[in-house]
């Protein structure tokens, strides 16, 4: 059974921005997952993002809200990735707040 986990990501940048920014985030990760050997698909709904991925047979979904002031995410992690829900949590909140930094 998946297991889901919830991120709030704040930022100071207002909607229209933060989504650019979580566009161009999600273009330089499906280059990075596996070298291409992901498939990742997305599709944007206003300021709504329902995402998935399959990775070594293993399939995420997920869907992410973006406010004026915050990201909201949720991921639907598979068993065998629900047992470092943890520390995927940590690593994706931080390259968020990294990503949404206003610069």
């Amino acid at each position: 059974m998946s297991r889901p986990v919830s991120i709030d990501i704040p930022h100071r940048l207002g909607a229209a921005e933060a989504k650019k920014r979580i566009e161009a985030g999600f273009g330089q990760l499906e280059q990075q997952i596996s070298g291409g050997l992901a498939q990742v698909d997305k599709r944007w709904e206003d300021d709504r993002m329902v995402f998935s991925a399959k990775v070594l047979g293993q399939a995420i979904g997920g869907r992410l809200q973006v406010l004026d002031d915050a990201i909201k995410m949720e991921i639907d992690l598979p068993p065998m990735l629900a047992m470092i829900a943890d520390t995927i949590k940590g690593r994706v909140k931080k390259q968020g707040v990294l990503l949404l930094e206003k610069k």
